[in-house]
């Protein structure tokens, strides 16, 4: 069962990369917004500020690694790069799915990065669909302290799920579990979709029972129902997954019911973010933060240098972004109104 599990975490990564994984048909949804340019923004770009906080841990960045992988030989050099790189550049670093590390210690030390990373806030990551399959509070416990992680962030992938070989489709009554959860840990405890999107109502639904941060993480980018396409044996569940390539919500029109619906929730833009121009956008439309998954993949499996420049470009499209329409920090930003629907 172990050996099937990294063999699939190995498949992720190398499927991940090809263009078939996309989604087609459907954008991240930025595209339906551009900034009106201030020509005489009356700030020092030199004073521009991007620093933010993640739960009163100081960063220099509001941008975060998205969840992508672990539990496989590869995974261990990759998430080992972006430790390293979030750690000089100050970004959150999401780790991507833990299960694994309860199933068998063999590659648990690709989740284990923290001696790159020791002042990174890193947010461990478990499908919530799992606390319907036997995974317990105390496992969970167990993963944060393996991960020396700030926070956790549930998964949801239902889709996925349906389409993936051996899936785990029981979502039912998972809302009071999560709700225990969280109650049981002394970390924040996150939820974010795999790239279909979160909207306002489900957001609604888990900040109520006490959910810290929602990663709306929308369709515009991976499609995991391509990728478990390209890895299905079964003809039928190939076929079916064809009419998902355009499935989900737009990651900007999550952050429009999100913002507008618990404008007191810390809210993560993921789901097809490829630049700092889309990361503006996202905090413009009321993201606290705004994740990277699948561009900075190939960077990732080179090296850490090219990830630290890559980040550093991202940060640098940011800035730009607030020196043209006059934003000092990133609460300017946060209420520019130089953000209109085209």
């Amino acid at each position: 069962m172990t050996d099937k599990i990294h063999k699939r975490k190995s498949e992720h990564i190398e499927l991940s990369l090809k263009d078939e994984a996309l989604s087609e048909g459907i954008t991240n949804g930025f595209d339906q917004y551009h900034f009106q340019h201030n020509a005489l923004p009356d700030i020092d770009f030199e004073a521009i500020d991007i620093s933010s906080s993640f739960f009163d841990q100081p960063l220099r960045t509001p941008l975060l690694i998205s969840s992508m992988t672990g539990g496989a030989e590869m995974a261990e050099m990759i998430n080992r790069n972006l430790a390293i790189a979030a750690e000089q550049q100050g970004w959150i670093f999401a780790l991507g799915s833990t299960r694994v590390m309860l199933e068998s210690e063999k590659f648990r030390k690709s989740f284990q990065v923290r001696e790159y990373a020791p002042n990174t806030p890193i947010i461990a990551n478990i499908g919530a669909v799992q606390l319907n399959y036997g995974v317990t509070v105390d496992q969970v416990k167990q993963i944060l302290e393996w991960t020396d992680a700030n926070a956790l962030v549930l998964h949801l992938n239902t889709i996925q799920e349906v389409i993936q070989v051996g899936g785990d489709t029981n979502f039912s009554n998972l809302l009071p579990k999560i709700e225990k959860l969280i109650q049981s840990l002394s970390v924040p405890v996150g939820v974010k979709e795999v790239g279909f999107g979160i909207d306002g109502k489900t957001a609604k639904r888990l900040t109520d029972i006490g959910v810290a941060f929602i990663d709306v993480a929308g369709a515009g980018g991976t499609s995991w129902s391509q990728v478990e396409k390209l890895r299905a044996k079964e003809k039928l569940k190939r076929e079916a997954a064809e009419a998902f390539a355009s499935w989900g919500n737009s990651t900007a029109t999550c952050l429009e019911e999100v913002a507008s619906m618990i404008p007191e929730q810390n809210i993560i833009a993921s789901g097809g973010i490829r630049n700092g121009h889309h990361v503006a956008k996202a905090i413009a439309l009321g993201a606290n933060y705004a994740g990277f998954a699948r561009s900075v993949l190939k960077e990732a499996i080179d090296s850490a240098e090219n990830v630290i420049e890559w980040m550093q470009v991202r940060e640098l499209e940011l800035q730009m972004v607030m020196f043209g329409v006059g934003a000092a920090n990133l609460q300017s930003l946060q209420a520019t109104d130089r953000l209109h629907k085209r």
